[in-house]
């Protein structure tokens, strides 16, 4: 399924896990879509507080057409035929005491991994970009200033390399990592 090779062995639902931007205009159906959530549900987190926010829109919805106009037309290109868009959220302060959380995005990052790997699980694609106008979607949603936007997410079902616009079609394969020693220190 894959080119990649690691150095050390790891389980192949890490391994294999990517971003492909081939989406299919076919729907990802409601309970495929809330065991991505769920799966983001079990997630560790600091205090165990959770602190992280998924605010969601389906394709076909007037909210769509909301997420989807805060895309970069780079994005817009291939993301189109996206089931649903996602915008990851997390509170910056911990509810129980409303105080500062410096791990706020650490955890609703542990929360996107859990996401990912479920949707690569269930053979979909969930893509992560952050070129979308992180303003905007402020005003949008109506963030309070307590919440911190993370990034957004495309989710679907695979579609045909070719469907994609031409300079993506080269690029839809899985990428190699850096190797251990360019980030690991004793």
């Amino acid at each position: 399924m894959t080119r990649r090779k690691s150095t050390y062995p790891i389980h192949d639902c890490i391994l294999n896990r990517w971003s492909p931007r081939a989406i299919s205009e076919e729907m990802v159906s409601d309970e495929q879509m809330m065991s991505l959530f769920e799966a983001a549900r079990w997630a560790p987190s600091s205090f165990n507080a959770q602190l992280w926010r998924f605010v969601y829109a389906k394709r076909g919805t007037p909210y769509f057409q909301k997420f989807f106009d805060l895309l970069v037309p780079f994005n817009q290109s291939w993301a189109k035929n996206a089931s649903f868009l996602v915008l990851i959220i997390s509170r910056t302060k911990f509810t129980y005491n409303d105080q500062p959380s410096r791990t706020h995005s650490f955890d609703a990052g542990a929360a996107w991994q859990n996401l990912a790997l479920e949707g690569s699980m269930q053979g979909l694609v969930v893509h992560a970009m952050e070129g979308f106008n992180y303003d905007k979607a402020c005003q949008v949603c109506a963030i309070p200033d307590d919440y911190s936007i993370e990034a957004m997410i495309s989710v679907g079902k695979h579609g045909l390399i070719t469907d994609l616009p031409e300079e993506l079609r080269e690029r839809e394969f899985p990428s190699d990592r850096e190797p251990l020693q360019s980030f690991l220190f004793e």
